[in-house]
Protein backbone atom coordinates (compact mmCIF):
# COMPACT_ATOMS: atom_id res chain seq x y z
CA UNK A 1 0.00 0.00 0.00
CA UNK A 2 1.01 3.44 -0.78
CA UNK A 3 0.28 7.54 -0.61
CA UNK A 4 -0.85 9.44 -3.71
CA UNK A 5 1.23 12.11 -4.34
CA UNK A 6 -0.74 15.38 -4.28
CA UNK A 7 -0.45 18.87 -3.95
CA UNK A 8 -2.63 21.70 -1.69
CA UNK A 9 -5.07 23.60 -3.96
CA UNK A 10 -5.02 27.26 -3.93
CA UNK A 11 -7.56 28.64 -2.02
CA UNK A 12 -9.05 32.27 -1.63
CA UNK A 13 -11.45 33.79 0.48
CA UNK A 14 -12.91 35.77 -2.26
CA UNK A 15 -12.65 36.25 -5.94
CA UNK A 16 -13.47 38.80 -8.87
CA UNK A 17 -14.78 37.87 -12.17
CA UNK A 18 -11.50 39.28 -13.65
CA UNK A 19 -9.25 37.57 -11.55
CA UNK A 20 -11.42 34.21 -11.93
CA UNK A 21 -11.23 34.49 -15.60
CA UNK A 22 -8.13 34.83 -16.27
CA UNK A 23 -6.20 33.24 -13.65
CA UNK A 24 -8.54 29.89 -13.41
CA UNK A 25 -11.32 29.46 -16.00
CA UNK A 26 -8.98 30.48 -19.35
CA UNK A 27 -6.17 28.41 -18.06
CA UNK A 28 -8.22 25.82 -16.91
CA UNK A 29 -6.72 25.57 -13.37
CA UNK A 30 -9.12 24.63 -10.07
CA UNK A 31 -9.54 27.13 -7.48
CA UNK A 32 -11.15 26.85 -3.88
CA UNK A 33 -13.45 29.78 -2.70
CA UNK A 34 -14.09 29.37 0.70
CA UNK A 35 -16.82 30.88 2.12
CA UNK A 36 -18.66 31.38 -1.09
CA UNK A 37 -22.09 30.34 -0.45
CA UNK A 38 -22.21 33.14 2.32
CA UNK A 39 -23.64 35.43 -0.25
CA UNK A 40 -26.97 33.22 -0.59
CA UNK A 41 -29.87 32.44 1.77
CA UNK A 42 -28.67 28.87 1.55
CA UNK A 43 -25.22 29.50 3.66
CA UNK A 44 -28.38 30.08 6.93
CA UNK A 45 -30.86 28.06 5.98
CA UNK A 46 -29.35 24.56 4.01
CA UNK A 47 -28.81 21.56 6.08
CA UNK A 48 -29.54 17.81 6.34
CA UNK A 49 -32.89 18.96 8.80
CA UNK A 50 -33.98 21.83 5.42
CA UNK A 51 -34.15 19.52 2.75
CA UNK A 52 -35.60 16.70 4.50
CA UNK A 53 -38.53 19.11 5.65
CA UNK A 54 -39.37 19.98 2.52
CA UNK A 55 -38.69 16.41 1.36
CA UNK A 56 -42.10 15.28 1.47
CA UNK A 57 -42.87 11.76 -0.01
CA UNK A 58 -40.88 11.51 -3.13
CA UNK A 59 -38.87 8.63 -4.31
CA UNK A 60 -35.19 8.71 -4.70
CA UNK A 61 -32.65 6.12 -6.41
CA UNK A 62 -29.59 5.98 -4.14
CA UNK A 63 -26.41 4.18 -5.28
CA UNK A 64 -23.79 2.38 -3.26
CA UNK A 65 -19.68 1.30 -4.06
CA UNK A 66 -20.94 -2.34 -5.77
CA UNK A 67 -19.74 -2.75 -9.26
CA UNK A 68 -22.84 -3.46 -10.93
CA UNK A 69 -23.01 -7.03 -12.27
CA UNK A 70 -24.49 -9.46 -15.06
CA UNK A 71 -26.35 -8.11 -18.01
CA UNK A 72 -26.96 -4.82 -16.07
CA UNK A 73 -26.19 -1.25 -17.49
CA UNK A 74 -23.61 0.25 -15.92
CA UNK A 75 -24.95 2.74 -13.47
CA UNK A 76 -28.23 1.24 -11.52
CA UNK A 77 -29.87 2.31 -8.36
CA UNK A 78 -29.00 -0.19 -5.32
CA UNK A 79 -32.53 0.67 -3.52
CA UNK A 80 -34.79 3.46 -3.64
CA UNK A 81 -36.51 5.06 -0.77
CA UNK A 82 -38.16 8.20 0.48
CA UNK A 83 -36.08 10.97 0.63
CA UNK A 84 -37.56 11.78 4.38
CA UNK A 85 -36.03 8.10 4.87
CA UNK A 86 -33.12 8.77 3.26
CA UNK A 87 -31.82 12.03 4.90
CA UNK A 88 -33.10 9.88 8.60
CA UNK A 89 -30.59 7.37 7.35
CA UNK A 90 -27.39 10.11 7.18
CA UNK A 91 -28.22 11.70 9.84
CA UNK A 92 -27.95 8.39 12.12
CA UNK A 93 -24.99 7.06 10.98
CA UNK A 94 -22.30 6.16 8.63
CA UNK A 95 -23.70 4.53 5.11
CA UNK A 96 -22.34 3.73 1.96
CA UNK A 97 -25.46 5.19 0.17
CA UNK A 98 -25.57 8.03 -2.11
CA UNK A 99 -27.38 10.10 -4.04
CA UNK A 100 -26.59 11.83 -6.93
CA UNK A 101 -27.84 14.67 -9.91
CA UNK A 102 -31.16 15.21 -8.23
CA UNK A 103 -32.48 18.00 -10.66
CA UNK A 104 -33.23 20.64 -8.23
CA UNK A 105 -35.46 22.46 -10.71
CA UNK A 106 -37.88 18.87 -11.36
CA UNK A 107 -37.72 17.93 -7.93
CA UNK A 108 -37.70 21.05 -5.27
CA UNK A 109 -37.74 23.73 -7.05
CA UNK A 110 -38.24 25.78 -4.29
CA UNK A 111 -34.64 25.55 -3.40
CA UNK A 112 -33.71 27.92 -6.68
CA UNK A 113 -34.99 30.47 -4.49
CA UNK A 114 -32.01 30.32 -1.59
CA UNK A 115 -29.54 30.60 -4.33
CA UNK A 116 -28.06 32.64 -7.78
CA UNK A 117 -25.77 32.60 -10.28
CA UNK A 118 -22.62 34.20 -9.62
CA UNK A 119 -21.43 36.94 -12.30
CA UNK A 120 -18.01 35.10 -12.54
CA UNK A 121 -17.57 34.47 -16.06
CA UNK A 122 -18.67 30.86 -16.43
CA UNK A 123 -21.31 30.55 -19.03
CA UNK A 124 -23.90 28.84 -16.55
CA UNK A 125 -26.45 26.36 -18.37
CA UNK A 126 -29.58 27.24 -15.39
CA UNK A 127 -31.77 24.71 -16.16
CA UNK A 128 -29.68 21.79 -14.84
CA UNK A 129 -28.61 22.52 -11.57
CA UNK A 130 -27.69 19.18 -9.64
CA UNK A 131 -27.98 18.17 -6.12
CA UNK A 132 -25.30 15.09 -4.25
CA UNK A 133 -25.64 13.59 -1.35
CA UNK A 134 -23.32 11.05 0.64
CA UNK A 135 -23.02 9.71 4.50
CA UNK A 136 -20.49 9.36 6.39
CA UNK A 137 -17.41 7.61 5.07
CA UNK A 138 -19.22 7.16 1.90
CA UNK A 139 -16.65 7.35 -1.33
CA UNK A 140 -17.26 8.57 -5.05
CA UNK A 141 -15.00 6.33 -7.03
CA UNK A 142 -12.84 8.30 -9.43
CA UNK A 143 -14.51 10.01 -12.56
CA UNK A 144 -14.91 13.02 -14.78
CA UNK A 145 -18.20 13.93 -16.34
CA UNK A 146 -19.42 12.89 -19.04
CA UNK A 147 -20.73 16.30 -19.96
CA UNK A 148 -17.24 17.72 -20.04
CA UNK A 149 -18.96 20.91 -18.07
CA UNK A 150 -17.13 23.13 -16.38
CA UNK A 151 -17.99 22.81 -12.92
CA UNK A 152 -18.89 25.03 -9.38
CA UNK A 153 -19.31 22.66 -6.96
CA UNK A 154 -20.71 23.95 -3.42
CA UNK A 155 -20.92 22.03 -0.39
CA UNK A 156 -23.06 22.12 2.82
CA UNK A 157 -23.31 20.57 6.33
CA UNK A 158 -20.40 18.92 7.11
CA UNK A 159 -17.17 18.47 5.77
CA UNK A 160 -15.76 16.25 2.74
CA UNK A 161 -12.37 15.75 0.77
CA UNK A 162 -11.79 15.43 -3.00
CA UNK A 163 -8.90 14.75 -4.73
CA UNK A 164 -8.57 16.17 -8.46
CA UNK A 165 -6.36 15.35 -10.86
CA UNK A 166 -5.95 16.93 -14.40
CA UNK A 167 -7.24 15.60 -17.51
CA UNK A 168 -3.80 14.03 -18.62
CA UNK A 169 -3.72 12.02 -15.27
CA UNK A 170 -5.98 9.49 -16.71
CA UNK A 171 -3.19 7.49 -17.61
CA UNK A 172 -2.15 6.36 -14.56
CA UNK A 173 -5.80 6.58 -13.08
CA UNK A 174 -6.97 3.00 -14.91
CA UNK A 175 -9.39 4.26 -16.57
CA UNK A 176 -11.81 1.68 -17.55
CA UNK A 177 -12.87 1.59 -21.37
CA UNK A 178 -15.69 3.36 -22.89
CA UNK A 179 -16.09 4.86 -19.15
CA UNK A 180 -15.69 8.21 -17.44
CA UNK A 181 -14.44 6.10 -14.32
CA UNK A 182 -11.06 4.32 -12.97
CA UNK A 183 -10.82 0.26 -11.95
CA UNK A 184 -13.74 0.23 -9.07
CA UNK A 185 -11.31 -1.92 -7.25
CA UNK A 186 -9.05 1.11 -6.48
CA UNK A 187 -8.99 2.74 -3.42
CA UNK A 188 -7.34 5.57 -3.88
CA UNK A 189 -7.07 6.18 -0.15
CA UNK A 190 -5.01 3.57 0.49
CA UNK A 191 -3.83 2.78 -2.93
CA UNK A 192 -2.27 -1.27 -4.27
CA UNK A 193 0.97 -0.14 -5.82
CA UNK A 194 1.97 -3.91 -6.33
CA UNK A 195 -1.45 -4.39 -8.15
CA UNK A 196 -1.42 -0.87 -9.93
CA UNK A 197 1.71 0.53 -9.91
CA UNK A 198 1.20 3.14 -12.16
CA UNK A 199 -0.47 5.21 -9.26
CA UNK A 200 3.13 5.72 -8.48
CA UNK A 201 3.10 8.38 -11.16
CA UNK A 202 0.02 9.91 -10.25
CA UNK A 203 -0.44 13.44 -9.28
CA UNK A 204 -3.10 14.90 -8.00
CA UNK A 205 -4.45 17.98 -6.38
CA UNK A 206 -6.00 17.81 -2.78
CA UNK A 207 -8.90 19.52 -1.60
CA UNK A 208 -11.06 19.77 2.25
CA UNK A 209 -14.49 21.54 1.22
CA UNK A 210 -16.73 22.89 4.59
CA UNK A 211 -20.19 24.30 4.82
CA UNK A 212 -20.55 27.42 1.99
CA UNK A 213 -17.17 26.52 0.30
CA UNK A 214 -17.17 26.42 -3.36
CA UNK A 215 -14.81 24.34 -5.86
CA UNK A 216 -14.37 25.08 -9.84
CA UNK A 217 -13.17 21.63 -11.18
CA UNK A 218 -12.40 22.79 -15.18
CA UNK A 219 -13.47 20.78 -17.97
CA UNK A 220 -12.46 17.17 -18.03
CA UNK A 221 -11.07 17.24 -14.47
CA UNK A 222 -10.90 13.71 -12.47
CA UNK A 223 -12.47 13.99 -9.22
CA UNK A 224 -12.53 11.38 -6.20
CA UNK A 225 -14.85 12.19 -3.57
CA UNK A 226 -14.74 10.84 0.51
CA UNK A 227 -17.15 11.86 2.72
CA UNK A 228 -15.86 12.81 6.38
CA UNK A 229 -19.49 13.84 7.55
CA UNK A 230 -22.72 13.54 6.10
CA UNK A 231 -23.54 15.91 3.70
CA UNK A 232 -24.51 17.19 0.27
CA UNK A 233 -23.57 19.62 -2.62
CA UNK A 234 -25.22 21.68 -5.35
CA UNK A 235 -23.20 21.88 -8.88
CA UNK A 236 -23.64 24.47 -11.14
CA UNK A 237 -22.74 23.57 -14.96
CA UNK A 238 -21.21 25.53 -17.77
CA UNK A 239 -20.88 23.32 -20.94
CA UNK A 240 -18.32 23.36 -23.41
CA UNK A 241 -18.00 25.78 -26.43
CA UNK A 242 -15.36 24.87 -28.26
CA UNK A 243 -15.93 22.59 -31.18
CA UNK A 244 -13.40 19.73 -30.18
CA UNK A 245 -14.75 19.14 -26.88
CA UNK A 246 -18.61 19.47 -28.29
CA UNK A 247 -17.45 16.60 -30.82
CA UNK A 248 -16.05 14.97 -27.56
CA UNK A 249 -18.97 15.85 -25.27
CA UNK A 250 -21.57 14.24 -28.63
CA UNK A 251 -19.47 11.33 -28.61
CA UNK A 252 -19.59 10.23 -24.66
CA UNK A 253 -23.33 11.00 -24.42
CA UNK A 254 -24.21 9.32 -28.05
CA UNK A 255 -21.86 6.73 -28.94
CA UNK A 256 -19.52 5.61 -25.43
CA UNK A 257 -22.65 5.11 -22.83
CA UNK A 258 -25.16 3.50 -25.28
CA UNK A 259 -22.01 0.80 -26.66
CA UNK A 260 -21.13 0.22 -23.19
CA UNK A 261 -24.86 -0.41 -22.31
CA UNK A 262 -25.21 -2.67 -25.47
CA UNK A 263 -21.89 -4.72 -24.84
CA UNK A 264 -23.27 -5.29 -21.10
CA UNK A 265 -26.28 -6.63 -22.06
CA UNK A 266 -24.99 -9.21 -24.90
CA UNK A 267 -21.62 -10.43 -22.60
CA UNK A 268 -22.75 -9.35 -19.15
CA UNK A 269 -19.49 -9.61 -16.75
CA UNK A 270 -17.45 -11.39 -19.43
CA UNK A 271 -17.46 -8.14 -21.61
CA UNK A 272 -16.04 -6.14 -17.92
CA UNK A 273 -14.26 -8.27 -16.66
CA UNK A 274 -11.89 -8.56 -20.30
CA UNK A 275 -11.52 -4.50 -20.43
CA UNK A 276 -10.57 -4.16 -17.17
CA UNK A 277 -7.81 -7.17 -17.08
CA UNK A 278 -7.00 -6.42 -20.86
CA UNK A 279 -6.59 -2.37 -19.42
CA UNK A 280 -4.61 -3.16 -16.41
CA UNK A 281 -2.07 -5.65 -18.40
CA UNK A 282 -1.59 -2.89 -21.10
CA UNK A 283 -0.79 -0.24 -18.73
CA UNK A 284 1.46 -1.86 -16.06
CA UNK A 285 3.43 -2.96 -19.40
CA UNK A 286 3.82 0.04 -20.20
CA UNK A 287 4.91 1.28 -16.53
CA UNK A 288 7.53 -1.61 -16.50
CA UNK A 289 8.79 -1.35 -19.78
CA UNK A 290 9.37 2.85 -18.89
CA UNK A 291 11.14 1.94 -16.11
CA UNK A 292 13.47 -0.19 -17.55
CA UNK A 293 14.57 1.81 -19.82
CA UNK A 294 14.71 5.09 -17.63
Amino acid sequence: MGTIKTTTIISVESITKETFVANYYKPQRPVLIKGFAKQWPAYEKWNLEYIQHLAGDQIVPLYNNKPTKGHKKSVVPAKKMKLYDYIELLKSGPTDLRMFFYNVLQKMPQLTKDFDYPDIGLPFFKKLPVMFFGGKGSKVLAHYDMDLADLLHVHFHGTKKILLFEPDQARYLYKVPFTVHNVEAIDLDNPDFSKYPALQDLRGISVEMKHGDALYMPSGYWHYVSYQDAGFSITLRAFPRKVKKLGKLLSNLLFMRNFENIMRYIAGSKWVDYKESSMINRINKRYKKRNENA
